[in-house]
């Protein structure tokens, strides 16, 4: 009968423990019962043979996925050869490294003495056969890219050919149709374009994460879109009829005679595309009036002469 072994329980971790907890318990553990500070006591030194042959199996990534997947399977077994002893070093970090010459237990040798034989025990072809399973497919990952558009582009859709690199995967050239109205972190789907399955299974779906660049005229709020004009004084007196440019391209706007510093006008179903209901939303433009710093004479004398007025308007 082969005992079943708790490596945990040796090493005093939880089998939730990650990789640096068990190392730093394996490392406490070897300095307390290493022979060289334990010499002629039997006792420490099948104890730390035991602690070796534990952090060889959860110091190993996929040792331990066997031991955790078929472990609690060996609680008896079949007779079988022992395996011969092998050189295995042990560096404590602190600038010295021992050589052991350890024989792992029967226990050990049951689930990886394929490793020290290069080939399986009657027994473990025995037990494979009788306990093994085939691994299932499992679904790739979705993996996750930013796309950087602009405000038009988002606006209007488009199709744009991007290269596209994912972990395990070569990296290539993919057209990318973007729809119409998409938003700031609105995701595009591209099914089977992410992360490559496992044991045979599908691949899970790589999603492009929109990114406005930004704009040097529009700022998006809600379904709006926001810009700024620039008016002398003079058009803001009197009032002109210019060119607003929109998503939909320049659009002709009258500016009405006394309109003041930073007025609101708007043009109405000129923004995006509403999300929520039917319709667009509005296009609002700020009126900032640009004051000249450098004037001509003349200009300086017409000022002048509209301040005198003024003044006589007041009286």
């Amino acid at each position: 009968m082969v005992k079943y072994k708790d490596y945990y329980e040796i090493l005093g971790v939880p089998r939730s423990a990650t990789e640096k907890e068990v190392k730093t318990a394996f490392r406490k553990l070897a300095r307390k019962y290493h022979p060289d500070t334990n010499k002629g006591n039997k006792q420490a030194e099948d104890k730390f043979k035991e602690i070796n042959e534990a952090y060889e199996v959860l110091g190993d990534k996929e040792k331990r996925r066997r031991y955790d997947t078929l472990g609690n399977h060996f609680t008896s077994g079949s007779e079988f050869t022992p395996p011969p002893g092998f050189d295995f070093k042990f560096d404590f970090g602190n600038g010295f490294t021992q050589k052991q010459d350890t024989t792992f237990s029967d226990f050990f040798e049951m689930l990886f003495g394929e490793t020290f034989r290069g080939r399986p025990s009657p027994f473990q072809e025995t037990f494979t056969q009788t306990y093994s399973r085939p691994q299932s497919k499992r679904r790739g990952e979705d993996y996750f890219l930013k796309l950087e558009l602009t405000i038009e582009e988002a606006y209007k859709g488009t199709a744009r050919k991007i290269d596209i690199s994912v972990p395990g995967r070569e990296s290539r050239r993919l057209e990318v149709k973007i729809p119409p109205n998409v938003r700031e972190n609105s995701k595009i789907r591209m099914a089977g374009e992410g992360l490559l399955g496992k044991n045979g299974g599908p691949s899970g779906d790589l999603y492009l994460i929109v990114k406005l660049k930004q704009h040097p005229f529009f700022k998006i709020e809600n379904d709006d879109i926001n810009s700024e004009i620039s008016l002398t004084p003079a058009d803001a007196v009197l009032g002109i009829e210019i060119e607003i440019p929109t998503l939909d391209g320049p659009v002709k706007m009258v500016i009405p005679p006394g309109t003041q510093n930073d007025k609101v006008l708007r043009l109405r179903s000129k923004g995006l595309s509403r999300q929520k209901k039917e319709g667009r939303g509005d296009h609002f433009v700020k009126v900032k009036i640009n004051i000249p710093m450098i004037l001509s004479e003349e200009e300086r004398k017409l000022y002048q002469e509209l301040v005198k007025l003024q003044q006589k308007k007041k009286k």
